[in-house]
């Protein structure tokens, strides 16, 4: 990990660059976020045997992937202790996982192939919403769950914008979410609806939120000033 040294409103809460040396303490958190997950329970059949076996090595196999292709991650550490993490695609990126070809192959012997199956039919539709012209997205977020509802996944999306406004090749941020009880708060930051997605008995949510370089921002002052 790296330390960024940045300042937020939490003095006990530090934001921090990660890199393959958090692997394991990210696929930790991030597998305790998303077990429980509305989508996950759905695309990966939470009622059949395995499940969290198959959501390990999904996220393991994500978390990989996004290294291996040099994608943003950022964490919150809280003393010694990472107890938040995100990975955030760039907008040039756009990546489509049916054509990952050795990914999709570890996905199928790990996760097994219906769920590698579904997953990428999922992951297409996602990418059928995505706005024009390109944006960031955020395909893994998690707090750690004995951090939870105490402001630290909001210092973490704080940081993401703040990175997504240093990189003037977007215009925004992208995420999602099956768990409807999450709307109000990234609604409270300034997030819209770019669709829905029916999963079963249960709605997924594509959102979105404008997010302007600093450059530009930069540069309407200066207009204005004029």
């Amino acid at each position: 990990m790296r330390d960024t040294h940045e300042n937020n409103n939490k003095t006990d809460a530090v934001v921090v660059r990660l890199d393959e040396t958090a692997r394991n303490e990210a696929q930790s958190i991030l597998y305790h976020a998303y077990r429980e997950d509305p989508t996950f329970q759905y695309l990966f059949d939470h009622r059949r045997a395995g499940y969290d076996q198959r959501v390990r090595a999904t996220v393991r196999e994500l978390i990989d992937l996004y290294l291996e292709l040099n994608q943003d991650a950022i964490g919150v550490i809280k003393g010694d202790t990472l107890i938040a993490v995100a990975f955030i695609g760039d907008p040039e990126l756009r990546m489509n996982l049916a054509d990952q070809f050795s990914w999709r192959i570890r996905m199928v012997l790990t996760a097994g192939f219906a769920s590698t199956r579904r997953y990428l039919d999922y992951h297409q539709k996602i990418r059928d919403l995505l706005p024009h012209p390109q944006a960031h997205q955020l395909p893994l977020m998690g707090v750690d769950p004995k951090y939870q509802n105490q402001g630290y996944g909001r210092i973490l999306l704080k940081a993401v914008e703040k990175l997504c406004e240093e990189n003037p090749r977007g215009t925004g941020l992208v995420l999602d979410t099956g768990n409807s009880r999450y709307l109000p708060f990234y609604e409270s930051e300034g997030f819209q609806s770019l669709g829905k997605l029916r999963l079963g008995d249960f709605e997924d949510h594509l959102l979105y939120r404008e997010v302007k370089a600093e450059a530009d921002e930069h540069s309407s002052e200066s207009t204005q000033h004029q």
